[in-house]
């Protein structure tokens, strides 16, 4: 669809956004909201007829693009025949669903909780491993995001949470595995990794192994900053959970369906968990939906006992429908490789490309549709191009940055020191190679603010 400007419209939208709509994560009279007209494919537009390709994914959601036919025509039909129905049913949708995300979770993990989103998707899974082991604490990484309900934002271990927590949640946070900016002072992947599990170990031994009911790690952080595990970590997690009789959570509500170049990440580093997290990438966004994969043995701890959990909305029809259209485009499509190709040919060349001419990127890193640009002031040390979490001034070259892939066509993904590039799985090379060349003119920009 090709964008027509129609400005007044626009200024209405905004003015009615202003008056009424409250924000997340804002403070209200210092944002501005771009008032948006239309979408399609990897493409959004407002009203003044700019077109923007989206490198955001929405919020690394919009895996198959915006507005895929197929999909919007199943939501329709399945409005025209059943709209809603209370989650106690069984509804053919719902368990076609259900059946779907099934096959292609790892392992056993062949129950599906539904939820409206992944932050109540990880306050289940919590829910879950605690009455399962009957234990209180929860053990979380540093550089995570697990979503904004209670527990959920206690889990979380960026800047977001502090605001929220109570610490008194049974949360304790370590650290997980980071080469690049390394809290072990490893030189190695190796060294990491070992170092890593190391810490974890000593960690669950000080907390004592009996009071730990779970572990959660994003098995690929993503708004923390796209950070694939060393090879062995997950592994060796994994060990640590069997041994201690601890629940393994992983969360991979941005990492699954497609994100990564596989179904789940999960499958890169040949690991199973106890509890699954997903949403996002299910349908797409298209409607809402998330939910938690159940292992067998979890699953058997409710068959006499009931779970004490639910939601209103779980597995809504409309939701489930998209679902089911959206992993049936998946395959047919074949997007899941379509976001292996983009990783392996296009975006990973392309980037560490672009990070040879300019300094300010200090490292590349990620997979699929699913990597991270982490921007620094001096790439001999490391400094980050901004400080951690700046706010106004101090975060002026990150909003310069910003300004200009904008200016180029392109809407970032920017968080802290960091932009990513995590376009729909289904983008096509030319695409993505429009994307990087407005990084590569808006990294100009990033470079002025560098000491070398």
């Amino acid at each position: 669809m090709t964008p027509h400007a129609d400005p007044q419209a626009g200024a209405a939208v905004k003015a009615a956004d202003r008056a009424h709509v409250f924000h997340s994560w804002a403070a209200q009279e210092l944002i501005d909201p771009l008032a948006v007209a239309g979408a399609e494919g990897a493409y959004f537009w407002d009203y003044d007829g700019n077109r923007y390709l989206d490198f955001t994914s929405g919020l690394v959601y919009t895996n198959i693009g915006y507005q895929h036919p197929k999909v919007v025509a199943a939501i329709q039909e399945q409005a025209a025949k059943m709209t809603t129905f209370a989650p106690a049913f069984a509804i053919d949708v719902r368990s076609e669903a259900a059946r779907l995300i099934a096959e292609r979770t790892p392992g056993d993990l062949d129950k599906i909780f539904f939820t409206n989103g992944g932050a109540e998707a990880v306050e289940n899974a919590i829910r879950m491993a605690r009455l399962h082991t009957g234990r209180p604490k929860v053990l979380s990484a540093y550089r995570s995001y697990h979503g904004a309900t209670s527990t959920a934002i206690n889990l979380t271990g960026d800047p977001r949470r502090w605001a929220s927590d109570t610490a008194s949640a049974g949360v304790v946070h370590f650290w997980a595995p980071f080469l690049y900016r390394s809290p072990f002072y490893a030189t190695t992947e190796a060294e990491e990794c070992a170092r890593a599990l190391q810490h974890l170990e000593d960690t669950i031994a000080f907390e004592g192994p009996g009071t730990v009911a779970a572990i959660i790690l994003e098995t690929v952080p993503g708004t923390a900053g796209i950070m694939p595990p060393p090879p062995g970590y997950l592994a060796g997690v994994r060990e640590i959970c069997d041994r201690y009789g601890i629940v393994f959570v992983l969360d991979e509500v941005m990492a699954g369906f497609g994100r990564t170049g596989a179904w789940f990440a999960a499958e890169h580093f040949d690991v199973v968990p106890d509890l699954l997290t997903f949403a996002k990438g299910v349908n797409s966004g298209y409607v809402p939906l998330g939910g938690v994969a159940i292992s067998g043995a979890i699953a058997e701890t409710f068959a006499r006992r009931p779970y004490p959990g639910g939601l209103t909305y779980s597995g809504h029809p409309l939701a489930c429908a998209a679902a089911v259209a959206t992993l049936r485009v998946m395959a047919d499509e074949k997007v899941v490789e379509r976001a292996a190709h983009l990783g392996e040919h296009i975006l990973g060349p392309g980037l560490r490309e672009l990070a040879e001419r300019h300094p300010s990127v200090g490292e590349v890193r990620g997979l699929g549709a699913f990597w991270a640009l982490d921007l620094v002031r001096d790439p001999g040390t490391r400094e980050p191009l901004v400080p951690y979490n700046a706010a106004g001034e101090a975060n002026a070259p990150m909003a310069a940055f910003g300004a200009a892939c904008k200016k180029n066509g392109l809407w970032p993904f920017i968080n802290m020191n960091r932009t990513h590039a995590v376009p729909a799985c289904n983008v096509s090379d030319e695409e993505a190679k429009e994307g990087l060349a407005a990084l590569d003119a808006a990294l100009s920009v990033a470079d002025e603010h560098t000491v070398s």
